[in-house]
């Protein structure tokens, strides 16, 4: 079972479809014990990072998430901003804790012009690591759809992680992965074929 996380924000419809598309059977839900059940846990994100950890606490879904993903070794996927919730804190709208799976601060993008505008929103290729399993498959630098105006800044020490990236007035963190950590800060369930065969090389990891 891939569990589906719904925190109260965002349209989770898209992600399901996408993963029906694939012959899947995603269950959306905030129960604790779903996610001790699930074989695989997704974490769409939209909305503003303090707000989305003020409602996983709220449904007590900290503590499950880091026993099914850190403890038990279940695979995950963030997306947007299930990417940037790994982080140990963001800049957005104050000072915000975050999981802390990675090693890393969420700041906001700065373009070095100001024809790179911000949000960063729209499409963008990204350039990408062979070896990660998410992009097997894939043409060089597939294009994926975004919107974001902060990212994930990986410490240096563990800068290993970042699978992928883009350019947008500057380097933009577009994926990471840890062991059993996978996420990304574009949006696959709106990236059409691109979109559809990462969920699918997803899938397959499980």
């Amino acid at each position: 079972m891939i569990a589906v996380i719904d925190y109260g924000s965002g349209n989770l419809r898209s992600v399901v479809n996408a993963f029906e598309a694939l012959n899947q059977r995603p269950v959306v839900t905030n129960n604790p014990s779903d996610v001790a059940k699930a074989s695989a846990i997704v974490l769409p994100g939209v909305g503003a990072f303090g707000e989305c950890m003020e409602s996983l606490k709220h449904l007590n879904l900290v503590e499950p998430l880091n026993e099914a993903v850190l403890g038990q070794k279940k695979p995950y996927l963030g997306i947007c901003l299930g990417l940037q919730l790994l982080g140990e804190e963001s800049f957005e709208q104050g000072v915000h804790k975050g999981l802390g799976w990675i090693r890393g601060r969420v700041k906001p993008i700065l373009p070095n012009h100001k024809k790179f505008r911000i949000p960063h929103m729209g499409w963008n290729d990204v350039s990408f690591k062979e070896t990660c399993p998410l992009f097997q498959g894939m043409n060089e630098a597939p294009v994926f759809y975004f919107v974001h105006s902060y990212q994930l800044s990986v410490e240096e020490k563990e800068d290993d992680i970042i699978t992928a990236t883009c350019w947008h007035g500057t380097t933009v963190t577009a994926s990471v992965q840890k062991e059993n950590i996978f996420a990304v800060q574009f949006h696959p369930e709106k990236s059409q074929e691109n979109g559809i065969k990462l969920l699918d090389n997803f899938v397959k990891i499980l």
